[in-house]
């Protein structure tokens, strides 16, 4: 890993108020839990295209959380890839394949807004 990326993450960590941040998200996870059986409602009736690229090694969300998903979204795309939490850091280009491969296959370009729709130019 680039060490640049440290010194960034460390930066955006402690810049002011970003601790309260934190606290405040932290404390707000304990309100996920009571939707969840909306959400796999949502994921059994839906079936929306799901992808999940997960660290094989996360210590944080571990990988069945990823392979969770198939029991509501059998049609689910799930990758465990070699590393952690962070896999942006550890694994960019094979997320980014992953990613790339997904919505190449999942997004409609007949119903997709061209730069010029979103009020960008291109």
């Amino acid at each position: 890993m680039d060490p640049d990326t440290w010194v960034l993450d460390h930066a955006e960590v402690n810049r002011p108020g970003n601790p309260e941040i934190q606290l405040a998200l932290f404390r707000d996870y304990a309100t996920n839990p009571p939707l969840y059986p909306a959400v796999h409602q949502y994921f059994r009736t839906s079936q929306v295209p799901l992808l999940a690229v997960w660290g094989s090694g996360d210590e944080i969300f571990a990988p069945a959380g990823a392979t969770a998903f198939a029991r509501d979204l059998p049609g689910a795309e799930i990758h465990l890839v070699d590393g952690g939490h962070f896999l942006l850091e550890s694994a960019l280009d094979t997320v980014t394949g992953y990613v790339r491969g997904f919505l190449g296959r999942t997004l409609d370009p007949a119903r997709t807004p061209s730069a010029r729709e979103l009020g960008r130019t291109p």
